[in-house]
């Protein structure tokens, strides 16, 4: 039967609804009001009559009704109307500590965010201090809160956890020193996405429970072969127990795809018995190279192991300059200068600011006029800088009929474009991807910002026929970006790895909106790596003088294809 606690839930739910989708306020005070009323009733309505009900001080007989169909069939008719009509994402922000229904329906209405990850990569672009209601204060409370939501529900970047894996195990190293742990898993694959973190150790059950409680963690069902817990954070640990002599062959079994896996034992079969001290050991048996932890995802990276031909894939310490980046032109919390300065503080050469461009009213985009105003201080900190530079870019708009943002006297006054898809976002595979196709034969674009515009544990993407996308790119010398934020991490590198044996060119951009906001780039680095990209195959790791032979080789392109 239903309780007292889910009718008002019901009806709180209700009011907040019709409130967000601007209803008559009168109505949805009368609902609000009843919600207290149920709350605080000494009796449960499943026992009360219509006239009992309807009685009571401050409900009335229409809401009575509602009450009655609550209990009758558990459902609130009204309820369900309103939530077939609004979003599923916006209904979950109302579980955010901080957002109100003024405030969620300023996001959905005036922002057009429809889930808890725009709204969270909104915070993280600083675009909600742009309405009223939302100071700095206000939108860092926010992203807290969300923060906090999503990591109740168990799956995690691999940004959110990196840290706290590396600080595990050291942690354990150092409590037992005479034990081993060996990490394996999707956090030692570097998957984009994690759902535990996984040790193979021939540490004791009892020894574990003992550290583990001191910390807090939750025993989710511990046996003696396996440690089960939940930290703090909800992140969930598992620590397989093995004899030592077994933990190499285990780490090995617990590390890369079941495809890989099974197509090495089918070409190297284990013996029963079999002991290794180092995984290294096992690719020293079989003949081949090693293959990395990154790299175990697809069989076909053993032939090339057979052959010795795996990758020397990218490192960060091989990225020569940061591209696609904003400053408060736009929606960056940086100025211009403090971007340049950091960024060549950190020994990098060069900086591509590409602010957003004028359709982007919801951050602050570039009308022609500030677009010349800003080129204006690039060339007095040019002069300033120097050797140091920083290139005149915009991350422009690809808008729905798939033009850029801007008429071509615009765009020519632009180093290199990046294009990028941020607006009417519900489409089918063929809009999508006519849409971009139309964009990357524009002889103005340079780079192809995050392809499908997906936000990961948020949003898909739309989608798009990237075999299409990637050959139109190849044809038209455009670059594919590798978007290296931890929720993007787009174009998606099963996809790169199938870019990069057609010759793509792709760039491992931070899309930085802040100073700090560079150092992102180590996570498409990551999954730069899953496709075994090296740094020639990465316009960000070009040095300065090859970056200026790009840009000299994307304005020749222009010019052709205008006949000049």
């Amino acid at each position: 039967m239903i309780s007292n606690e889910t009718i008002a839930k019901n009806f709180s739910l209700l009011s907040k609804l019709m409130e967000i989708h601007g209803e008559n306020p009168f109505k949805i005070k009368s609902y609000a009001n009843v919600v207290r009323i149920i709350e605080k009733y000494p009796k449960a309505f499943s026992e009360l009559s219509h006239n009992e009900i309807a009685s009571i001080k401050g409900i009335g007989e229409a809401i009575a009704q509602k009450i009655l169909d609550q209990i009758a069939t558990g459902r609130l008719p009204l309820l369900d109307k309103y939530l077939n009509e609004t979003p599923k994402g916006i209904v979950e922000m109302l579980q955010i500590k901080g957002l109100g229904a003024k405030k969620v329906q300023t996001i959905w209405k005036d922002l057009g965010i429809e889930n808890l990850g725009e709204l969270l990569y909104a915070c993280n672009e600083n675009r909600l201090l742009h309405y009223k209601g939302f100071g700095e204060k206000t939108q860092e409370n926010i992203r807290q809160a969300i923060e906090f939501y999503q990591q109740s529900q168990g799956l995690f970047l691999y940004a959110q956890v990196d840290n706290v894996a590396k600080s595990i195990h050291e942690e354990l190293l150092k409590t037992f020193p005479s034990n081993t742990f060996l990490i394996c898993g999707k956090y030692r694959e570097q998957q984009e996405i994690i759902e535990q973190l996984e040790w193979v150790t021939d540490c004791s059950i009892s020894e574990l429970k003992s550290f583990t409680e001191k910390k807090n963690w939750t025993d989710k069902g511990s046996t003696e072969g396996i440690g089960l817990f939940s930290t703090e954070e909800n992140i969930q640990i598992s620590l397989f127990i093995y004899p030592k002599d077994q933990l190499a062959f285990q780490q090995f079994e617990r590390t890369g795809s079941q495809d890989f896996l099974e197509a090495w034992k089918k070409e190297f079969p284990f013996s029963e018995g079999e002991v290794f001290q180092t995984e290294e050991e096992i690719f020293q048996k079989a003949g081949t190279a090693i293959i990395p932890p990154y790299l175990r995802d697809f069989p076909e990276v053993i032939q090339k192991a057979k052959t010795n031909q795996i990758p020397d894939v990218i490192q960060t310490k091989e990225i020569k300059g940061i591209i696609h980046s904003h400053s408060n032109w736009s929606d960056g919390a940086n100025t211009l200068r403090e971007m340049a300065q950091y960024v060549k503080s950190l020994g990098l050469e060069y900086l591509v600011i590409s602010d957003h461009s004028q359709s982007a009213f919801y951050a602050n985009g570039l009308k022609p006029d500030r677009v010349l105003e800003q080129h204006k201080e690039i060339d007095q900190l040019n002069q300033e800088l120097a050797p140091f530079h920083i290139f005149k870019s915009i991350e422009s708009d690809i808008l729905y009929n798939g033009d850029l943002d801007y008429p071509d006297e615009v765009l020519d006054s632009f180093d290199l474009i990046i294009a990028s898809v941020h607006s009417i976002l519900k489409m089918d595979e063929e809009k999508a991807t006519s849409r971009i196709l139309a964009a990357v034969a524009n002889p103005y674009t340079s780079i192809l910002g995050h392809m499908t515009g997906r936000l990961l544990l948020s949003r898909a993407g739309y989608p798009v026929d990237h075999d299409k996308i990637i050959k139109a790119c190849q044809e038209n010398d455009v670059v594919i970006e590798l978007n290296a934020h931890p929720r993007r991490l787009d174009i998606d590198w099963r996809w790169l790895y199938r870019a990069l044996d057609n010759g793509i060119i792709t760039s491992i951009n931070p899309d930085a909106h802040s100073t700090e906001g560079c150092h992102v780039i180590q996570y498409g680095v990551s999954v730069g790596q899953k496709a075994g990209l090296t740094s020639k195959q990465n316009l960000s790791s070009f040095s300065l003088e090859e970056m200026h032979a790009f840009v000299a080789k994307q304005k020749s392109k222009r010019k052709n294809n205008h006949g000049q």
